[in-house]
């Protein structure tokens, strides 16, 4: 089943163009990936899906209708992002409470358990909390919301690499015994890289990558050895980064696979990580020619 579809989505703010003809699926429980470059249309596309902001033009499907003023898709759907406000005068328990109000789906004792694990106090004033509380509060949201539709655009920035890994376990655990659709907007691509099943990239506005995550993986692969050699392998596949080393040449393919019967040739492989291949196709994409430069 989809969770979201969008056909043809365009947004413009006057003359600018925000998103371009932006087509894609979200399954149903699924962790999806939707990464890209600060502006390249993430924000837009989740405030477009949660009823922020809607289209100037194309198809928008939610849980099944236009999230747009539909109370029925909103609240099935939560949308936590590094900069979320909450009522001066408020407190974390305070912060919790209006969650479990707005959220059907609310587990106040698994709020409880984060609550802990985050080493935060209920009393305390969310005016109070350091930018690092701050992210953990909207993660406990998040989380503890149970919502079959939950967006986190980046609110995890603020904790450090331990408080990370936590939220990374803890979302793991609780989306195997409760499985509902996750996007993870995030500029950490390696740090999240286990968690996600299927990878949507946007670039100016545009989708350049929307796979299965493993299938991505496999559509890669960097090669290194004597030039002429390398060249010979790489003719045919689609380049995404060239490094020349002297009379070595390090390339990433995209399409291409390791091939252990040329090693007797020099060549070796290493597999590409997804943030790399993020990079290259963004790259790519973007014609970034000035990245092929030559290593002296």
């Amino acid at each position: 089943m989809t969770a979201v579809r969008m056909r043809g989505v365009t947004k413009r703010y006057g003359d600018v163009t925000a998103l371009d003809a932006v087509s894609l699926e979200l399954r149903e429980n699924t962790i999806h990936g939707l990464l890209g470059r600060n502006g390249a249309g993430k924000t837009t596309i989740m405030q477009i899906l949660t009823g922020q902001n809607v289209e100037t033009a194309g198809q928008v499907e939610v849980l099944g209708e236009h999230p747009y003023e539909n109370a029925r898709v909103l609240d099935r759907v939560c949308f936590i992002r590094e900069a979320q406000r909450y009522p001066d005068g408020y407190r974390v328990r305070d912060a919790l409470r209006a969650a479990a109000i707005l959220f059907p789906s609310w587990d106040a004792a698994f709020a409880a358990e984060l609550v802990e694990d985050f080493a935060l106090r209920p009393k305390q004033g969310i005016k109070k909390l350091s930018r690092g509380q701050l992210s953990a509060v909207g993660v406990i949201i998040g989380l503890a919301s149970r919502a079959p539709l939950t967006f986190f655009d980046e609110p995890y920035l603020g904790l450090d690499a331990v408080a990370r890994q936590l939220f990374y376990d803890r979302l793991l655990a609780d989306y195997a015994e409760h499985p509902r659709t996750v996007v993870l907007s995030t500029h950490l691509i390696d740090e999240v890289s286990d968690l996600i099943e299927h990878v949507v990239v946007v670039d100016r506005g545009r989708v350049v990558i929307d796979e299965d995550a493993d299938v991505l993986r496999g559509r890669a692969v960097t090669v290194t050895g004597p030039t002429a050699a390398v060249q010979a392998f790489a003719a045919g596949y689609t380049e995404l980064h060239r490094e020349q080393l002297g009379g070595f040449l390090r390339v990433t393919l995209q399409g291409a696979g390791p091939d252990p019967r040329l090693r007797a040739e020099g060549l070796e492989f290493e597999p590409v990580s997804l943030q790399q291949l993020v990079v290259r196709t963004t790259q790519q994409a973007r014609g970034d020619l000035h990245d092929r430069k030559v290593a002296v």
